[in-house]
């Protein structure tokens, strides 16, 4: 195994943002972290990264302890935090081979910035200040140093924020050709790109894994039901919309806008529609939810 997480705990003074959070990695494979915010996803990552220790529990990265064996951990692992930390005064190559020769000779370090700078596609930036380089640029110089030292495991942490759709998807398709090689841990609140990259999910809710399975396995959890989404014109009461026939559970969104919940196998929007008129009030918007990653990562962390 890759990575293997048993029964870590981390507490804060009186808060217990990791509880009992066990899981295992194999190679090659691209695993989806996720969570809402302050879940224990950056927690988690800076734990197995050697960054901070945990409460209770063990980590072995490669075999490696993270306690008994930091040095080794960190030689077999690289981190891209979610605050990209660069020194933005130095030119891209000089960076790196900077960073290359922390763990390397100089020959490797060498080496290894070329192999770098083209596998990022950091070539035609590679001559200028990082203070220069686009947000998207920026994360390749950031995924760069994470991977300068070789390291099998590669955990990142919120990799694509800030980037407009077109570096989105150039740095995506940089994860997934990574992904290839290298066993990775990707953290992020974006389902698409999960969808589009990983093939396990892992589901952190409130310090405790709530999911573990295979993406495809996990999206269809959401075929289970059938929820419609919809606004009205005017307020109503949640009793009110619960009494509608078929529909099994009620959630407010905002103001006048509704989540309801049926069976699969049933179509509340005659229904809805149906209560509309009877009460006077105009359908403003009203839209069936697909079943995707997002369906059950809404019913696993705030439907409950």
């Amino acid at each position: 195994m890759s990575v293997v997480v048993d029964s870590i705990t981390k507490i804060y003074g009186t808060q217990k943002a990791l509880d009992q959070v066990s899981f295992k990695v194999e190679p090659g494979q691209v695993v989806g972290f996720l969570g809402p915010n302050g879940a224990g996803k950056s927690t988690m990552m800076k734990i197995i990264s050697c960054f901070i220790p945990q409460t209770d529990g063990k980590v072995t990265v490669e075999g490696f302890d993270v306690n008994s064996d930091p040095l080794e951990v960190r030689r077999r692992v690289g981190y891209l935090p979610e605050h990209n930390p660069l020194y933005l005064d130095m030119y891209v190559k000089e960076f790196l081979l900077f960073i290359g020769q922390i763990q390397l000779s100089r020959h490797e370090a060498l080496q290894r910035t070329r192999e770098m700078i083209e596998l990022t596609g950091l070539g035609p930036e590679q001559n200028k200040k990082i203070s220069e380089l686009s947000k998207g640029y920026r994360q390749r110089v950031g995924l760069a140093q994470s991977m300068i030292h070789a390291p099998g495991v590669l955990i990142l942490d919120e990799p694509t924020t800030g980037l407009d759709p077109n570096q989105l998807v150039e740095i995506r398709n940089l994860i997934r050709n990574i992904g290839r090689e290298k066993t990775v841990i990707l953290s992020t609140h974006i389902m698409q790109e999960v969808e589009a990259i990983c093939n396990r999910v892992i589901i952190i809710n409130k310090g405790k894994i709530v999911a573990d399975e295979d993406t495809s396995r996990l999206r269809a959890q959401a075929g289970g039901r059938n929820v419609i989404r919809v606004e009205f014109d005017k307020e109503v009461e949640a009793a009110e919309l619960s009494s509608i026939p078929g529909v099994l559970k009620v959630r407010k969104e905002k103001d006048k806008t509704w989540a309801l919940e049926g069976a699969a196998e049933a179509d509340i929007r005659q229904e809805l529609f149906r209560f509309a008129v009877d009460r006077g009030l105009s359908v403003l918007m009203m839209q069936k939810e697909e079943n995707n990653l997002e369906t059950v990562f809404r019913q696993l962390t705030v439907d409950k």
